[in-house]
């Protein structure tokens, strides 16, 4: 058996991605939910460090290559259904979001508007030198 048989056990969409959600070892927030496919996967695991599938570039995205909030990842869940996986992480420099808050889930539901509901960290300028 290949020792890469445990990427067969996931249940790939059509397009060969799973969707991933990163959740902060240390508080249990939830950060932010991106894709991966096999390459981006494989690479997690081997690194130690978060890679995703950028659908929008099409390309891997090493998390914080740009930004150097990097995703260390302590453990991966898959879930019953074997379709979405779950990253238990550590989030360097506390940011996850490229808006520079902590978490990608910041526009809360009041009534029938969406409202900011946590504070920018750090400017996306000076995250990204833009």
């Amino acid at each position: 058996m290949s020792t890469d048989s445990w990427l067969s056990r996931i249940n790939w969409s059509e397009d060969g991605l799973i969707p991933v959600i990163a959740q902060e070892a240390d508080s249990g927030t939830i950060l932010m939910v991106a894709w991966m496919n096999r390459e981006a996967l494989k690479l997690t695991v081997e690194k130690g460090e978060a890679v995703y599938w950028s659908r929008s570039r099409k390309k891997l995205w090493y998390k914080g290559e740009e930004s150097g909030h990097i995703q260390k990842v302590k453990d991966i869940f898959l879930d019953c259904d074997e379709d979405v996986l779950l990253l238990i992480i550590e989030q360097t420099g506390g940011i996850a979001c490229h808006t520079g808050r902590h978490s990608c889930f910041f526009q809360k539901l009041e009534g029938n508007n969406w409202v900011l509901a946590a504070p920018v960290i750090k400017n996306p300028e000076e995250i990204y030198n833009k």
